[in-house]
């Protein structure tokens, strides 16, 4: 089976490689031509257009930064649905809009293209190994048919229902990610002013009840000043966005999420919307004179078990 990929940004990139790396034949398409040098060595195809390389696969799967991209992708000018052929799907692995993807997989199922959706959640770090967890909303039966597909680049792997089902929990994920950020922020800035060694504290807590996936990993990137969690301020007012509008939606009121938001909001204004998530936390350090650095942790996200080995040959 033919599968074709667009959008090489962080997410994109490592899920391209892991699909050639076990066997299977990509064509591959992003805005930046620079992006694909490094695909060309391992055999993936260029295409100029989602349109000229949804014509030559059976899959198309899309791993885009925002709604309005992967739906001008899909249906605006040179878009690949048009050019899809009867009985081939759609994947949509972006973070988008649920009432857009429905909008787009019914115009699908006119066509005769099956759409599944498969957001994923974890980090880039586990998305790099194949290890990313993939949330799925679609029919068992195309579940089924690109399941080998799907766990080349991600397990585990959790069948939620329906189109649509599995982009909200993924909104729901990352915003309980920034709850963790947020959380990690005020509590180490906190510990430092109380006089608490900074890499004492990180491996206290990540042995506590207070610890988290975000905690573990995120942490780290803060305590060593790179902030490097390849997933930008604007990604994050953009989930969060998302949250809110499915609140109100289904009538949740979500009073700590806003307050979130408005914080995220204000740290991409002041540091701009390509800076890192943890600028969050920077804003909370100018803020109160206090910084967040401890020697001894990694410049980039690893997975628990590679942080404390990490700390520990330091």
């Amino acid at each position: 089976m033919k599968y074709g990929l667009i959008g090489l940004g962080n997410l994109g990139n490592n899920i391209a490689v892991n699909l050639i790396k076990s066997g299977f034949q990509l064509y591959l398409n992003d805005i930046d031509l620079s992006k694909f040098s490094s695909f060309e060595t391992l055999g993936a195809i260029w295409c100029d257009t989602p349109s000229e390389l949804a014509k030559k696969v059976d899959c198309v799967i899309t791993c885009l930064p925002s709604p309005k991209t992967s739906y001008d992708v899909m249906l605006g000018k040179n878009g690949a649905l048009a050019s899809m052929s009867k009985g081939s799907t759609w994947i949509e692995t972006s973070t988008t809009n649920v009432k857009d993807l429905i909008k787009i997989s019914d115009q699908a199922k006119k066509l005769g293209v099956a759409t599944l959706e498969a957001p994923v959640t974890g980090g880039i770090h586990r998305a790099a190994a194949g290890k990313i967890t993939i949330l799925v909303g679609g029919e068992a039966s195309v579940l089924s048919r690109h399941r080998l597909a799907l766990e080349s680049f991600g397990e585990p792997i959790f069948h939620l229902g329906g189109i649509g089902s599995a982009s909200i929990l993924k909104v729901i994920t990352n915003m309980l990610a920034f709850v963790n950020l947020i959380g990690a922020g005020e509590g180490l800035l906190l510990a430092k002013k109380a006089g608490i060694d900074l890499k004492e504290a990180y491996k206290a807590i990540q042995a506590s009840s207070g610890n988290s996936a975000e905690f573990e990993t995120v942490a780290p990137v803060i305590l060593n000043g790179s902030f490097d969690t390849a997933f930008t301020l604007e990604l994050a007012c953009k989930d969060l966005g998302l949250m809110m509008e499915l609140g109100k939606h289904h009538g949740v009121p979500l009073k700590f999420t806003g307050l979130m938001d408005q914080m995220f909001i204000e740290a991409k204004e002041k540091y701009g919307p390509d800076e890192w998530t943890p600028n969050v936390i920077k804003m909370m350090e100018e803020n109160t004179g206090t910084t967040l650095r401890a020697p001894g942790f990694p410049d980039q996200m690893m997975d628990a078990e590679s942080v404390k080995n990490f700390i520990n040959k330091g």
